[in-house]
């Protein structure tokens, strides 16, 4: 497995690529554009000057997250092929980059979706957490601003300011989209880009919705072991694969994460290994990454990616913030940094129980 960190960006990023460099077993990043609008094609220039930035420190580009796909794709209106050709050339200047893996989601409106950004744990640090009561009371047309208040300054991934000013009218644009018609879509997209994908031998990793279940009434298809095997089976090719989040899958108790690894075997493209305490249902909160801090066994779940024969990017996910860091919610360097260095030493633990 090759372990990496999100790497926002310069300018986006209270992180440098010189601290990652230094967290022992982390050899490369994933990262995105933050500046290119959600429909537009990502310039060759751009691509390579993010490129030689990072392989400059002594880092490599290990996968993008996201390139962001507009919502006339999701939606199905009659100018999605237009975006999709823009998609298309994106993915052909990646390819010609030598980038091979984008991680990318297919949730409308919302990326992603928490009550909290920072509730205090009684260690005195913060987690991201959720709260279905909470979500409940929340005019989804002003949770922008709640999110953006409590963001520490930073444009928080999934919630770019011009994209959700525009909140009340992508609700009304989804309004008649249900489950089946968005897999439909989603079907439709990875179709038209499989040439490009296939040419440049690139993966598309899925992430799933996070959390697993429908909020605000929005339509949800990655949230199970079914529904992934439905998208699976549907465009069945190697470069439609997923990225196998733990806290997403694991935010419903239900999903049997190992179970969903092995259902999956050689369709997992990429892997976020993050921890989550449950509290209820539909009430969870981010934990450390070791298996004692939550709910989820870390340790099961790195076997079984090293069972199925997973050898592609790995990064720890939502860490909580520590020591008085501030930075964007969910990603600072310390709790992070030494998530990578556990989730390393239980890969060389696991390696050296298989000899």
């Amino acid at each position: 497995m090759k372990m990496t960190l999100r790497w926002f960006g310069t300018g986006h990023d209270s992180v440098t690529l010189q601290q990652i460099r230094q967290i022992p077993g982390v050899t490369g990043v994933i990262t995105t554009l933050y500046d290119i609008p959600a429909g537009e094609a990502w310039p060759m220039e751009n691509i390579l000057k993010i490129k030689a930035e990072v392989e400059a420190s002594g880092l490599k580009i290990e996968g993008i997250e996201s390139v962001n796909i507009h919502d006339s794709i999701k939606i199905g209106l009659p100018e999605r092929d237009k975006y999709i050709d823009n998609y298309i050339q994106t993915l052909e200047n990646l390819g010609q980059a030598g980038i091979k893996m984008v991680c990318y989601n297919f949730m409308p409106v919302f990326d992603w979706t928490r009550s909290d950004l920072a509730k205090v744990r009684p260690d005195g640090s913060t987690v991201l957490s959720y709260n279905q009561e909470l979500i409940d009371q929340i005019n989804p047309e002003t949770m922008f601003n709640q999110i953006d208040k409590n963001s520490n300054g930073f444009v928080m991934p999934g919630w770019e300011p011009e994209r959700l000013a525009r909140v009340q009218e992508l609700f009304e644009a989804y309004k008649d989209v249900n489950d089946e018609q968005l897999l439909q879509n989603l079907v439709y997209f990875l179709n038209k880009i499989r040439p490009v994908c296939e040419k440049y031998d690139i993966v598309m990793a899925i992430h799933p919705d996070d959390p697993a279940w429908p909020v605000f009434g929005l339509p949800r298809i990655i949230n199970n072991k079914d529904n992934i095997l439905k998208l699976l089976n549907a465009v069945d090719a190697k470069f439609n694969g997923i990225t196998l989040c733990t806290g997403s899958y694991g935010s419903n108790p239900k999903n049997d994460i190992c179970d969903i690894i092995r259902a999956t075997k050689g369709r997992i493209h990429f892997a976020h290994v993050r921890n989550i305490i449950h509290h209820a249902p539909g009430k969870f909160d981010e934990a450390a990454h070791l298996s004692s801090d939550g709910s989820l066994d870390m340790y099961e779940i790195m076997k079984t990616l090293y069972e199925v024969g997973f050898d592609g990017p790995v990064r720890p996910d939502h860490g909580r913030a520590i020591w008085g860091e501030v930075a964007m919610p969910g990603y600072g360097l310390y709790d992070r940094a030494l998530g990578a260095t556990y989730l390393n030493g239980l890969i060389e633990a696991i390696e050296k129980s298989a000899k």
